[in-house]
């Protein structure tokens, strides 16, 4: 299963800091009260770290644990599901209910609107009648009755249609984010730019979000390197994996040379970044590959584009 975005940078955080403290599983072992094998699936992205255990590692790396606790909250929210809201429940379906019968007093003796008048019954006279012999009705009291029955059905269908209306789902909100956009955050800014990058650590300063690959190189002993670029932080690096232990990378660009080694195995299982060289557009940057093997070096090199003109990575 693919890591999650912010599993993914809170794993290459861990390794770089890893690689500072210059020590190996078992160092780490030693010094933490967690297993070799336990830092081993923290580093390789296969388990979410403990917070202590970033902690740990904050500390003997020497780096201020705030920057990393706070990715570490952030992948911890993706994987337990804590960062997505729930659903809302769907809105009851609307029933149509009948128009209510109008509700007689006393004794019923009228007819509907649409039938003829019939003759007079023994049934005592309906209350309010001009007549309480018997009398016939005339034809104006047919028509009253049958208007104060329209009223009564034309009140019916309108409390109908408002009922309907009141138990219709209401309108989503023009603003409101689905679930899945609810996860979605924009890359961190950068920690540092330009000169201030000068021989710092790509992750660490968070320049690895929006990256340009200047130019990619494999090597006889099958190391695969990339020269990378960051618009954002102004800086560049090199990169290197399915390496051995013992191969080294060297980077140049502007100002001095920066370098990086594979120490141990887990470090040839993963990306190994250089420390940055501050760069501009137009800069030329190369990078040396210098293996364990007794065989020569292989160089490579690329030119720093304008930003819009290089390809991502």
């Amino acid at each position: 299963m693919t890591a999650s975005p912010e599993r993914a940078e809170l794993t290459a955080v861990l390794q770089e800091l890893k690689q500072r403290t210059g020590l190996s599983l078992s160092g780490l072992e030693e010094r933490t009260p967690f297993s070799r094998s336990s830092w081993g699936r923290y580093l390789k992205g296969e388990t979410l770290p403990p917070r202590e255990a970033v902690r740990q590692l904050c500390r003997l790396a020497g780096e201020p644990e705030g920057h990393c606790l706070a990715l570490w909250e952030l992948a911890e929210s993706e994987t337990s599901g804590r960062a997505a809201p729930p659903a809302p429940e769907p809105a009851p379906e609307p029933t149509l209910q009948s128009p209510p019968e109008p509700a007689v007093e006393g004794p019923a003796s009228v007819a509907s609107p649409e039938a003829a008048p019939g003759p007079p019954t023994s049934d005592p006279p309906t209350a309010g009648s001009e007549s309480a012999q018997g009398t016939e009705l005339g034809p104006w009291h047919v028509v009253a009755v049958g208007a104060v029955m329209l009223a009564v059905v034309l009140a019916g269908t309108v409390a109908a249609v408002l009922l309907l209306l009141s138990g219709s789902p209401a309108p989503k909100a023009s603003g409101t984010s689905s679930p899945a956009a609810a996860t979605t955050t924009a890359p961190p800014n950068p920690r540092c730019r330009a000169a201030a990058c000068e021989a710092r650590d790509p992750m660490n300063m968070l320049c690895g979000s929006t990256t340009h690959t200047l130019a990619t190189h494999r090597t006889a002993t099958g190391a695969r390197l990339e020269l990378r670029h960051s618009p954002r932080c102004g800086a560049s690096w090199a990169r290197m994996w399915s390496t051995e232990v013992g191969d080294r990378l060297e980077v140049t660009g502007a100002g001095p040379t920066h370098s990086t080694e594979v120490v141990d195995a887990l470090d040839a299982r993963n990306y190994l970044y250089t420390p940055m060289t501050a760069t501009t557009p137009g800069t030329l940057v190369r990078a040396c590959f210098r293996p364990a093997a007794k065989v020569p070096r292989e160089c490579f090199e690329a030119t720093v584009r304008p930003p819009g003109t290089a390809s991502s990575g």
